[in-house]
This record gives C-alpha cells, sequence and structure tokens, in this order.
C-alpha cells in the first residue's frame, strides 16, 4: 500500500463530522509512517470551571488521535478499531492557544496496538503524556431490514 499522506488526513477529518471530534475543533495535520499529528483549540468550550484545560478534552483528544492512528494500520474493509484502556497524566495548566497530540507507535500486534500520545503547546512544552491501547476486531456486518432502509448491527449471541 502506498503512504498518502494528504489522502489519509483528508479521510480522518472527513469521518470526524458530526463527532465529538468536530465538537472539540480537532484537525488532523500530519502524518507518517509511525505516527499521526492533530490539534486542538484551548479556549472556554474545553474549559474546566478553573479557566484550564480540561483533562477529559486531553484525553479525548489522545484517544482520538492514537485510535485513528490504529485504524490506518489496519484493513478497514475487513477490521475496525476500538480504544479499550486510556491513561493520562496532566502535567502543565493550559488556558488558551492550540495544543497538539502526537500519536507514536510503542506495540503494533496483529490484535493489540500501543500507542504513546503527546500533547505540547506551542513551544513544544509537555502538557499530557498519555498511553492508548487500541484493539483490532473483525469488522461487524451491518444489516439491512428490507423495504425499510434501515441497516442495524447484529445482536452477539
Amino acid at each position: 500500500m502506498t503512504f498518502d499522506k494528504e489522502k489519509i488526513l483528508h479521510y480522518c477529518n472527513s469521518i470526524s463530522k458530526n463527532t465529538l471530534m468536530e465538537t472539540l475543533n480537532i484537525k488532523y495535520i500530519d502524518a507518517g509512517a509511525d505516527y499521526l499529528i492533530a490539534t486542538m483549540p484551548v479556549n472556554p468550550s474545553v474549559h474546566q470551571p478553573m479557566g484550564l484545560l480540561h483533562g477529559g478534552a486531553s484525553v479525548a483528544l489522545a484517544e482520538s488521535v492514537g485510535s485513528a492512528a490504529s485504524f490506518l494500520f489496519v484493513n478497514g474493509e475487513h477490521s475496525e478499531v476500538r480504544g479499550i484502556e486510556i491513561s493520562a497524566n496532566h502535567l502543565k495548566a493550559k488556558r488558551e492557544g492550540i495544543v497538539t497530540a502526537t500519536a507514536k507507535i510503542i506495540h503494533k500486534g496483529r490484535s493489540i496496538h500501543l500507542w504513546e500520545i503527546r500533547i505540547t503547546d506551542e513551544k513544544d512544552s509537555l502538557i499530557s503524556l498519555c498511553k492508548l491501547t487500541t484493539m483490532v476486531l473483525p469488522k461487524r456486518k451491518s444489516l439491512l431490514i428490507p423495504g425499510e432502509g434501515i441497516e442495524v448491527e447484529p445482536t452477539e449471541q
């Protein structure tokens, strides 16, 4: 498979429509063979009551970029990715500006991926350090209800 950075970035940004990533204004800005980078503005919409970047917003950014990066390693026609564990250390407060999340692969197995996500500010100061584990699963087939135009997920047995 040929690595097409622009196509990857376009795909990651286009699937973010009508999701939490769009709500948080997360934008994918760079990609490589073993990393993905996204940004998020820091403003009152992602603050906690003390006027600082909410840790949950940082974790949402980290999981978004890490999960998207994992998806780039799998065949999307046959597999899907789920975040199964995330941890975060919030090291520095941030009130405004932009934070940048860089997800780099630590372990790439057939069914488990482990990512380190570094969230930094405009001066490259470390804001949060996160670790994300994702699981690669067989893609579920959706069922089309004939005549109804409704797709449903099959129930697990």
